[in-house]
């Protein structure tokens, strides 16, 4: 792919996400201002806690998907049958976990009912990751983006509605089923695509034309084989969501859903900040990454190095620009109840330089054999973050919560760099001392 094109595969897909990202962020803002903090907060906490496990529904197999067809090329194609069985099963786990959680766990009824709706979330982010990766695997930057822009889009414009509609205000049972219904339509588009790959409708690319003979002279992988290939991708999935999201459930349970509805805010507004980096690496970059790493080591390298630098000055750009707008604007978008989400946010942008540079470091980790050394990497910062969490909530409240995701990042930051230096590049590394 030429210069000129890879800059518009990005800036499609970077235009997709940031529309959809700013659907998410007026979403967010107008529940915030017709529902008040402590609905809010309720809500966010059970949103963030189906969101947590929505990785161990699929337990990894689209990330494994880029992997295999990056490495294997066409005869990745052996994988397709027992992942989707997989997927049902997993998928099946998940929800029965998710409705024992509900009926038994340490929460109030609104809660319970809250978490038994918005259950059904977890059939929309299934279908999102599936077709996402297939659409990734054919180089489809245009579709991809639509298919990443149109269910937000659609939420705020249901969510607008139902606003306008009531004339006593929303309630958090109205908007739990309204992001229920959407997941539905979503997860059935997902069937179809899925149908179709299945019946090998796949215009893989970057592996030159299709053998028709692939398949017909290999072993088709059990499901305990598309386990063990998976289930680093699931768990790295939870522990980034630990890490990063956990902090809003740990609020609600500790300090309450006040809290958790004014941390929200400031996690709303580094979401949307970290659209860039996720853009790049996550839906255009990875499944060449698995390519390069196999195939073109030079050119990984190459990338790798120069990634750095480039991440480092963006996310110093966006930690300024949130620095700068976040004073007028937290209260222009949300209202004055949250004035309080100044300070964790301004706290949370230290996090952007760190996240942005983490991004590219840790993709060279889930290529080839390092994706499991990675899950430790990973599962070890979420342990930290829980730590932390269980300590600083409860003495600093939201401030709190923010310390502890920056100090995750910058944790989990300096061990991809240990990682990748003694691992992926153990000869580069000896070399060259820059980043």
């Amino acid at each position: 792919m030429s210069e000129k094109q890879a800059v518009k595969s990005i800036s499609l897909l970077w235009l997709g996400s940031i529309l959809g990202a700013g659907c998410v962020f007026l979403t967010q803002a107008l529940l915030a201002r017709e529902l008040g903090p402590i609905p809010f907060g309720g809500f966010s906490a059970a949103l963030a806690m189906i969101t947590l496990v929505a990785p161990l529904a699929s337990f990894g197999v689209h990330g494994f998907w880029l992997k295999a067809f990056g490495a294997e090329g066409w005869e990745a194609i052996r994988w397709l049958k027992n992942s989707l069985k997989y997927i049902l099963l997993t998928t099946t786990l998940v929800f029965v976990c998710l409705f024992l959680w509900a009926e038994f766990g340490p929460h109030d009824k609104n809660t319970r009912d809250l978490l038994l709706i918005l259950s059904i979330y977890l059939l929309g982010q299934v279908a999102m990751e599936l077709v996402g990766s297939k659409l990734q695997l054919e180089e489809r930057y245009f579709a991809l983006a639509l298919w990443q822009f149109s269910p937000h889009l659609l939420r705020f414009f249901l969510v607008a509605g139902l606003a306008l509609a009531l004339t006593q205000g929303m309630t958090l049972v109205n908007v739990s089923y309204l992001y229920a219904i959407i997941s539905i339509g979503v997860f059935g588009v997902g069937v179809l695509f899925m149908w179709r790959m299945y019946r090998g409708q796949l215009a893989l690319k970057g592996h030159g034309e299709q053998n028709n003979s692939v398949g017909q002279l290999v072993t088709l992988p059990s499901m305990k084989q598309v386990a063990t290939q998976s289930w680093t991708f699931g768990l790295a999935g939870v522990f980034h969501l630990i890490y990063f999201q956990s902090d809003i459930i740990l609020l609600k349970y500790i300090s309450g859903d006040e809290a958790a509805g004014i941390y929200n805010v400031a996690f709303v507004v580094m979401v949307a900040v970290y659209m860039l980096p996720s853009v790049i690496y996550q839906k255009y970059l990875l499944p060449k990454i698995h390519r390069w790493a196999n195939h073109e080591r030079k050119k990984f390298y190459q990338v790798y190095r120069s990634g750095n630098k480039f991440m480092l000055m963006l996310g110093l750009l966006s930690m300024g620009a949130i620095w700068l707008l976040s004073p007028w604007g937290v209260t222009l978008l949300f209202g004055d109840n949250y004035k309080e989400a100044l300070i964790p946010l301004s706290i949370l942008a230290l996090a952007a330089p760190i996240r942005f540079v983490a991004t590219n470091v840790g993709s060279v980790l889930v290529t080839q054999e390092y994706m499991q050394i990675k899950v430790y990497y990973m599962g070890g910062v979420a342990l930290i973050n829980v730590v932390l969490n269980l300590f600083l909530i409860p003495n600093y409240g939201v401030i709190g919560a923010a310390i502890a995701t920056v100090l995750s990042e910058l944790s989990l930051l300096l061990i991809y760099f240990w990682g990748a230096s003694r691992l992926v590049f153990i000869k580069e590394a000896r070399s060259n001392f820059d980043i």
